[in-house]
């Protein structure tokens, strides 16, 4: 199995929320609004018709995406044997050679968050953490060149 297909369980609940939320709220009220739209006569003109039937695609495309790939996905949950090492959804601090601190989490490809430091398990970053643990230094390639890193700490919760 790929690990492209792994999620952590927050990761999978927010996609299933997302799941939920475009289907039973969001696109009842568009589809709503196409009615009221229509209704008003001439379609082609039709700013309101027009941009909700754009919008009803783009929800209809997103929840088949979201229905696939959900079932597609395989939520791996800590395990305690881990502990003390860098596997598949854990926090992870890091030093940097110029001194700098850096916590990152690693996840799955579908839920990665640059802004909340969440990086990919298919990352170069996190594919040369796996299996480390603390205090060991880490090299890794790249587009810039090496950076090297060493591991300060690691948790498994938040």
């Amino acid at each position: 199995m790929a690990s492209c297909h792994y999620i952590t369980r927050e990761g999978y609940l927010a996609l299933d929320r997302e799941l939920k939320y475009l289907w039973k709220e969001e696109r009842p009220k568009v589809t709503q609004a196409v009615s009221e739209a229509a209704a008003m006569g001439d379609r082609s003109e039709n700013a309101e018709y027009i941009y909700g039937k754009r919008r009803l695609r783009e929800i209809d495309r997103r929840v088949r995406f979201l229905s696939k790939r959900l079932d597609q996905l395989t939520i791996v949950n800590p395990n305690p044997m881990q502990e003390g090492r860098i596997f598949f959804g854990a926090w992870v601090t890091l030093l940097d050679d110029e001194g700098n601190e850096k916590v990152y989490r690693i996840v799955g490809a579908d839920e990665f968050d640059p802004k909340k430091n969440w990086i990919s398990i298919n990352s170069p970053v996190a594919r040369s953490l796996i299996g480390h643990k603390v205090d060991d230094e880490i090299t890794v390639m790249t587009p810039n060149g090496q950076v090297y890193y060493t591991v300060l700490g690691i948790r498994y919760y938040e």
